[in-house]
């Protein structure tokens, strides 16, 4: 029997908020949106009456797609060992909006990044996660932040292409140093991804902007290249692991690599990843980042990890112990932050309240993150699209997720 849903609120569409609409889905899909005194017109005047308002100035946003995530619920996907394990993280950012999300392991030996990623694509197969992330282990160990240095290795394109392999074409990104040997060129690591089908991000680095804009042009001739040959590819343009975050700041005689990851972005050649949750970056620079960029060049991430939805507490994140305090995760006995703890809806309201307009920001954690991963399907309130649907209150807190048509059980609210 198919599943109809009416929802009627403040609808945010990737170019505006209707103030008062509706959103029809049918089945698994999204089968209208609009004005809600237009659904008559449109041959659904009947569902007026079936509608179910979202709270008193409460919005529908579309699901959330989250493109770097480790955990939540107490579960960590670097650490999981069985698909329920996973699931308890994959459902704790579920029950708050995010109805895509991509599983990042971090840096660890090849076996067991052999291991996670045979479990983690099982997953992948049966829909319930958007793809996988690496986090390493070609990273800087001068910037290799909670990532633990004794596994950090040179890049390896063999590596790239057997985890690909096991996969099974769920690769989404990896994190990579550009300024590594053997990142670019015929026999790098650029080369190995992007003949997968999947994406470079560059982070964890300590280049200088010759190397970002060396490795930045290897991959986007490549995919390019990838793309006129009819190949598949997930997107046009490789991404920037949570800017800013474990990689040097700015000098103005050492400029380092965020200058030319900025004006990457600014030419249309990178995706810049910003964990925008109010500890890894100020609302202030985000806002500023929105306004000088605009919102094609970014996309919000959480990097959460275990604590996610938890109590402060002592967690791992990989090998790493990290002690969360004040929903701060940091390397136990260090400073050193160690992943989110917010959810992407946290994010987006975080994003909101710091002055970036609503329509913006939740584009950067929608379709943004569909067009990385190149699902056509996702990311918008849109007809046609899969009817994943986020139904807040008027402070963005969800009250009622759907996901592919179907009721997400224990939301938030």
């Amino acid at each position: 029997m198919t599943c109809t849903h009416v929802l009627r609120g403040r609808v945010v569409t990737p170019e505006r908020v209707i103030d008062d609409g509706l959103v029809v889905t049918e089945g698994s899909r999204i089968a209208w949106v609009g004005e809600a005194d237009r659904a008559g017109s449109a041959g659904y005047g009947p569902a007026l009456d079936q509608a179910v308002p979202a709270p008193q100035g409460g919005y529908l946003l579309p699901g959330l797609v989250d493109l770097h995530c480790h955990g939540g619920g107490g579960a960590s996907f670097p650490d999981a060992q069985t698909p329920q394990q996973v699931m308890v993280g994959v459902m704790e950012h579920r029950r708050h909006g995010t109805t895509s999300l991509v599983a990042s392991c971090v840096t660890a030996a090849p076996e067991v990044l052999r291991h996670r990623t045979r479990l983690l694509a099982r997953l992948c197969e049966d829909g319930e996660l958007a793809g996988i992330h690496y986090e390493g282990p070609f990273l800087s160990s001068r910037r290799c932040g909670a990532q633990d240095p004794a596994f950090l290795t040179e890049p390896d394109a063999d590596l790239v292409r057997e985890l690909a392999r096991l996969a099974c074409g769920h690769v989404a990104t990896m994190t990579v140093a550009p300024e590594k040997p053997g990142v670019t060129g015929t026999a790098g690591v650029n080369a190995a991804l992007v003949s997968a089908g999947a994406l470079p991000s560059y982070g964890h680095t300590d280049a200088d902007g010759d190397a970002v804009r060396a490795a930045v042009a290897d991959a986007v001739d490549r995919i390019s290249s990838r793309r006129a040959a009819g190949l598949p590819v997930r997107s046009r343009r490789p991404t920037v692991t949570h800017l800013f975050n474990a990689m040097p700041p700015v000098h103005h005689r050492h400029p380092g690599p965020v200058p030319a990851f900025l004006a990457a972005a600014r030419r249309g050649e990178v995706v810049l990843e910003l964990v925008a949750d109010g500890v890894h970056l100020s609302a202030e620079l985000v806002t500023e980042l929105f306004e000088v960029l605009g919102r094609e060049s970014l996309v919000l991430v959480t990097d959460a990890m275990a604590a996610a939805g938890m109590a402060d507490g002592s967690y791992a994140l990989g090998p790493a112990a990290v002690t969360v305090s004040g929903g701060i995760a940091r390397v136990t006995g260090s400073s050193t932050i160690a992943g989110g703890t917010a959810h992407l809806i946290d994010v987006v309201r975080t994003t909101w309240r710091g002055g970036v307009d609503l329509t913006d920001a939740v584009y950067a954690a929608s379709l943004q993150g569909a067009r990385v991963l190149g699902d056509p399907e996702v990311g918008a309130l849109v007809a046609g699209l899969r009817a994943d649907v986020v139904v807040t209150d008027t402070a963005l807190r969800p009250v009622r997720v759907i996901r592919r048509g179907r009721e997400v059980p224990g939301c938030a609210g």
